[in-house]
């Protein structure tokens, strides 16, 4: 850990540059010094990995968005899950979380690979484990959710201490049973990004309606 915590400060944080230029996108990502690579990027954080790590990756917050607190204390709640990663290191809006491998339901969309029941069982587990600790499941949905090797982990427990209702996982179950299951699975139709990220501004304007 401590040769991993040494290479974060001086090869990824010094030279690291990233913008939240909007709370409901995801962050702008401006430079990321080699070797290391960007894995994900959340509305207010981005995930990356180095290659001489295979196991952790490291989470940064873009300057002047909240949240690091409550994650840290959100991973101290779920403690070991098979279904969830784990905090090895938090300092200053930095995270070390154990890898999670696999692909996002978002990304399988997009590239027409089949989601099987076992994965929508598992996260509906993993999220009834949160909540037996404490925790609030909120905005579940198919960007921080990911199926690796036919299982499903939740990648994104940021916003896991919002006591405020949320049905992003409901909804996404009801368009997978209704939708996903007996039409789009089938025929294995791959959905183009533009029109994903359509949906989920969509998506994302009717429950502000509705809510």
């Amino acid at each position: 850990m401590r040769s991993l915590i040494e290479t974060i400060d001086q090869t990824l944080l010094p030279d690291l540059n990233i913008e939240s230029c909007d709370p409901h996108d995801p962050i702008v990502i401006h430079r990321v010094p080699a070797p290391w690579q960007v894995l994900g990027a959340g509305n207010y954080a981005a995930v990356f990995t180095h290659p001489d790590f295979p196991d952790e990756v490291v989470k940064v917050y873009a300057p002047g968005r909240p949240g690091f607190e409550e994650e840290v204390e959100v991973y101290d709640r779920l403690g070991a899950h098979p279904a969830f990663s784990q905090c090895i290191y938090a300092r200053d809006g930095m995270l070390v979380l154990k890898r999670l491998h696999g692909v996002t339901l978002y990304d399988c969309m997009h590239r027409g690979i089949r989601i099987p029941v076992q994965v929508i069982q598992d996260i509906d587990r993993a999220l009834d484990y949160a909540r037996d600790r404490g925790l609030h499941p909120h905005d579940v949905h198919g960007r921080n959710v990911n199926m690796y090797q036919g299982r499903g982990y939740v990648v994104d427990v940021s916003d896991f201490l919002h006591e405020e209702a949320c049905s992003a996982w409901t909804d996404l179950k009801k368009a997978y049973y209704w939708v996903y299951r007996p039409i789009l699975c089938p025929l294995r139709i791959r959905i183009p990004y533009a029109l994903l990220n359509a949906l989920r501004k969509t998506y994302r304007w009717l429950r502000s309606l509705r809510g």
